[in-house]
């Protein structure tokens, strides 16, 4: 595992596979074996693999041809590491960027508004995020019951005045809707979240079902230097619904 401090971690087995079960890479290597293939997955363990990546990264601004299962075993390593005697470089560019120059390139910027504002017909800006109990699309995070019902459904959060205006209330249900779509969701009135923003989670795809993503909302515009997507403005409006039981 690498995180974003670019230390090189090994993930520890903690019990034994039950049943029949195996490692992923000992799947992917049957597999191959099936298909005819086994001569390029003959590897007989995860540091096998794991030394046939690392040469691969040599040369490489990721560089960890020096950072083997034996090293991992003292402790972690941060990239580039170029070679088995290197120490791991805990800072980058002390020297040199990589650029033609060597030197590093700033881009002066100027603040721009939002690429869509709101508007009478979308009045409120949504943002999208992050919950605390999961991790990206729920990819993992799903799998754990502890974590899933902390969390299981994507929940609206609206600023009381704008729960007034809208007609929403606690715990009720809503449709946000944006120029491209709409999303169906609990809502959560709070004082927590700024006048005239709301925010809905993006842990949830649409084969969690076709209301239920944050992406439907969202548009496409991006940073013109870094590409970065715009995830965290677009306009929406929001309106009650009423649930069979007859309440908002």
């Amino acid at each position: 595992m690498t995180n974003s401090e670019r230390f090189v971690t090994p993930y520890r087995k903690l019990v034994e596979p039950p049943g029949e079960a195996l490692p992923d890479w000992q799947l992917l290597a049957k597999l191959a074996r099936e298909l005819g293939f086994g001569h390029a997955f003959a590897w007989g363990s995860a540091a096998e693999i794991f030394d046939e990546f690392r040469r691969l990264t040599a040369g490489t601004d990721c560089d960890l041809s020096g950072i083997t299962h034996a090293r991992l075993e003292k402790g972690p390593l941060q990239w580039p590491c170029p070679h088995e005697d290197h120490p791991g470089s805990a800072r980058r560019y002390i020297e040199r960027f990589p650029t033609s120059s060597g030197r590093a390139r700033f881009f002066p910027v100027q603040p721009i508004p939002p690429a869509e504002r709101t508007s009478r017909e979308f009045p409120l800006a949504m943002m999208s995020g992050r919950l605390k109990p999961h991790w990206h699309t729920r990819t993992r995070t799903r799998w754990s019951a502890n974590l899933e019902n902390r969390a299981p459904e994507p929940v609206l959060e609206i600023h009381p005045d704008d729960a007034r205006r809208t007609g929403v209330v606690d715990g009720g249900f809503a449709e946000v809707r944006s120029r491209r779509g709409e999303a169906v969701v609990q809502v959560r009135v709070t004082a927590e979240i700024t006048q005239g923003t709301v925010f809905l989670p993006f842990h949830w795809t649409r084969s969690d079902g076709p209301q239920k993503p944050a992406n439907n909302l969202t548009h496409d515009a991006v940073d013109p230097l870094s590409r970065q997507p715009e995830l965290k403005h677009c306009a929406v409006r929001v309106r009650s619904l009423r649930t069979p039981g007859g309440t908002s």
